[in-house]
């Protein structure tokens, strides 16, 4: 199910059946297929998804030392410099000759916009109870990819694009300018759980005050919610243990196991489903696209979806109204965001299917506050929504 930024996975085009592998066509009945591929591929436009995936790679494995670099710039400095995401798309609108200096303005103005709103929001809420610029912000950016207000920007075929540059406008400001706390944007390898320098193993030196008897590191600093509890320690700034890979893997696949019965047996009663047969059907071209999708989904569909979703929107939530209110709001919304996808008119259908989802994708992002997590199940079910149904 796709919500936020729709750049490869559930967003794929439709390609039909003679523009495939001979070993692929000739396993398919339909005359067209959904697989993982970008339209209108040049140099130029392999050049700006480069410069736009730097970002998202460095803030993935480096948030912190990142966000330290940051802060010690100069308020003009931190806040200008997101004018620089405009060169994407400078890029590729000189090259197809679509260069207007209407998206230039908008495209090197709204991230200073953001970034300075998110600075005044740190210095105006250092607690991160949650500001009103931090709800503002993302609306905006929530009703941008919605809605396809941008679009019109980029030519046919790399209009996702766009929706990755808004991705590493978040990153930068809510990372880099807000350091909001407990976003679990962390893709660094961590195969054990290794003590930081100073840490025991003592399980007494654990504190269990934390929500629904969520345990949480011990630290000097705590941040809120609306009942005076403390929060879970934030998984994307050093801490005394770091949640394993195996272990993102664990929780999002249970997460799944828990997800499939109830959005199967809804999805097939409410004929928005309909099982055919999958690519993978007894060759091994079949296997590779399976595979390159899962790989798609994960990246450019699900991993933003989660971040968004997740490790802004509950996140925040979650500082405001608790643990539980946060994730039927935060899911709610997720479900409202499909409303015109598959559809020209309202698709409840998929709203509903899309709300329940978003209930145990935000399960697995709060276990241990990790965006892998969330994301593992998340590309699951779109995978095997788009091989099987």
């Amino acid at each position: 199910m796709s919500g936020f930024p729709r750049i490869v996975g559930s967003r794929c085009l439709h390609t039909r059946r003679e523009n495939l592998p001979a070993s692929v066509r000739g396993e398919l009945r339909g005359e067209e297929v959904n697989i993982v591929v970008m339209q209108n591929v040049t140099p130029v436009a392999m050049a700006a998804l480069g410069l736009e995936l730097i970002p998202a790679v460095v803030f993935g494995f480096a948030a912190e030392r990142v966000a330290r670099s940051v802060q010690r710039w100069p308020v003009p400095v931190r806040v200008g410099l997101p004018a620089l995401f405009v060169f994407p798309y400078v890029l590729v609108a000189c090259a197809q000759g679509i260069f207007l200096w209407k998206w230039f303005a908008l495209y090197a103005g709204l991230p200073v916009v953001v970034a300075w709103l998110l600075d005044r929001a740190a210095a105006a809420d250092p607690e991160q109870r949650g500001n009103w610029r931090d709800g503002m912000i993302l609306l905006a950016l929530g009703l941008a990819v919605d809605l396809r207000w941008f679009e019109s920007a980029w030519p046919a075929g790399l209009r996702a694009l766009n929706e990755l540059l808004l991705v590493d406008v978040g990153l930068y400001g809510f990372l880099a300018i807000r350091r909001l706390e407990g976003t679990g944007f962390d893709f660094c390898p961590h195969w054990g759980r290794k003590a930081s320098s100073g840490e025991t193993s003592d399980s007494s030196a654990t504190d269990t005050s934390g929500p629904e008897g969520l345990r949480t590191a011990p630290s000097e600093h705590r941040y809120g919610t609306a009942e005076g509890r403390a929060l879970p320690e934030p998984t994307n700034l050093p801490q005394s243990t770091k949640a394993t890979a195996f272990s993102d893997w664990k929780i999002g696949l249970r997460e799944l196991l828990f997800l499939t019965p109830p959005v199967l047996i809804l999805g097939l009663a409410l004929g928005f489903i309909h099982p055919h047969r999958s690519l993978l059907a007894g060759n091994l071209a079949g296997v590779g696209w399976a595979a390159l999708r899962w790989v798609g989904i994960f990246f450019f569909t699900a991993v933003p979806e989660e971040l968004f979703f997740r490790a802004w929107v509950q996140n925040l939530l979650e500082r405001r109204v608790g643990r539980r209110a946060a994730l039927g709001i935060a899911s709610v919304v997720f479900g409202l965001s499909h409303f015109n996808k598959r559809s020209a008119h309202f698709n409840w259908r998929y709203v509903l299917l899309a709300t329940i989802a978003g209930i145990f994708y935000g399960r697995a992002w709060r276990e241990q506050r990790r965006v892998p997590a969330s994301a593992i199940t998340h590309t699951c079910v779109d995978w095997i929504w788009s091989m099987w149904f």
